[in-house]
């Protein structure tokens, strides 16, 4: 269903980019551009993020550049062409090439619909029309939830630890030579410790907050470090970041965080903002800072290439599972759709787990002084 504005008009439709009556100076162009706008109106209005709007006109623009024609002139052959040279020439994985058909099918599936008069736009301008040029039988279809190439992978231990203890040297090493930029390398060092402390994906991790940590009653050890609220997750489609409770299960987490905020951000020339990780100039870090930080010291290591950021969060739930703590427990970390924010001892009966039914199997108090184990035997409980 198409939701219609004040004057009837949904917002993308041809008549509200192209005036009745006006000669166009560049009329291909200025129509394909015409639709462009348009159907980022179409996403506007279904509430798609901005990057997700402009990542998808790239790839549409990138489409049109290959095949040097305007939509109406596109035809199924240039688009396997188009396909075919992504995977072969320039070695798409099968995520990304899906992503390029996904974009470019839902483009046609605005610019074929009736509703927005492009095609009878195009048919009177240009004695043409466009038509779908994705079909089942040139894309890929999206099988499984996850779609990571095979050599992607966690940290080994030991691994983990030359990691850290190579960014930990390169404080050292910049500070002793009394040169700028230790402070930045200081932050650096933190921010991929914390990453992996609190198993957090690259924007969860740049979006912190100070005020993103609190009490956690069952962990008092922890002090004000307990719980790390993450407020940007990953949204679904339309819909607000997600956010989610991590608890704190290291205590070296607590300890680190506790050291940076309290004796070193405040020397940050932007230390006066709210962001947990401020940059040299500006604000907050970005994200093409996080990954070449995180790439220069894996090189310097000769590590395998296949390792990037996201092994941290890989790493996280691969050695708590190793170090024998309960996998629902540490799915439930991870999930932003079960709310959980502590483990307390309540007998009840068994039902949702979000509605705090849910038991755990006894070895969930293994670790006596787990923060999340906050009572013994078969009764500690996930409760929302």
């Amino acid at each position: 269903m198409i939701l219609a504005g004040k004057d009837g008009a949904a917002p993308g439709v041809a008549r509200l980019h192209l005036a009745d009556g006006v000669p166009l100076l560049r009329p291909e162009e200025q129509v394909f551009e015409a639709m462009l706008d348009g159907w980022r109106n179409q996403q506007l209005a279904r509430n798609l993020a901005l990057s997700t709007i402009n990542g998808r006109e790239r790839k549409v623009r990138a489409f049109a550049t290959h095949a040097d024609a305007f939509p109406w002139s596109w035809s199924s052959t240039l688009a396997d062409e188009w396909f075919g040279d992504l995977r072969a020439v320039r070695g798409c994985v099968r995520s990304t090439l899906r992503g390029y058909q996904v974009a470019v099918r839902l483009f046609y599936d605005y610019a074929t619909d009736p509703a927005y008069g492009w095609a009878a736009e195009c048919e009177r301008r240009f004695g043409t029309h466009p038509i779908q040029v994705c079909h089942e039988w040139n894309t890929a279809v999206h099988m499984q939830e996850c779609e990571a190439e095979t050599p992607k992978r966690a940290f080994t231990r030991a691994e983990l630890q030359a990691f850290f203890d190579h960014a930990d040297d390169e404080v050292s090493r910049v500070r002793g030579r009394g040169r700028k930029g230790w402070l930045p390398a200081f932050r650096d060092a933190m921010l991929l410790k914390t990453a992996y402390a609190y198993g957090l994906r690259r924007n969860e991790t740049r979006m912190l907050d100070t005020a993103d940590f609190g009490r956690n009653p069952q962990g008092a050890e922890f002090g004000e470090y307990g719980v790390c609220y993450v407020r940007h997750g990953k949204a679904k489609k339309g819909s607000p970041p997600k956010r989610r409770s991590v608890l704190t299960v290291w205590e070296w987490s607590a300890e680190i965080v506790d050291q940076w905020i309290s004796e070193v951000r405040p020397a940050m020339r932007h230390a006066d903002g709210p962001s947990l990780w401020p940059s040299e100039r500006g604000q907050r870090v970005g994200l093409q800072r996080l990954d070449s930080r995180f790439a220069a010291y894996r090189d310097d290591l000769g590590l395998d290439p296949v390792l990037d950021f996201h092994s941290l969060r890989r790493s996280y739930v691969t050695h708590l599972i190793e170090d024998g703590w309960d996998p629902l427990f540490v799915q439930l970390l991870l999930s932003a759709l079960r709310c959980v924010h502590d483990v307390q001892h309540e007998p009840g009966v068994g039902g949702d787990l979000c509605g705090g039914g849910g038991y755990l199997p006894p070895s969930i108090t293994q670790f006596s002084w787990r923060s999340d184990a906050g009572a013994e035997g078969v009764d500690a409980r996930l409760v929302a």
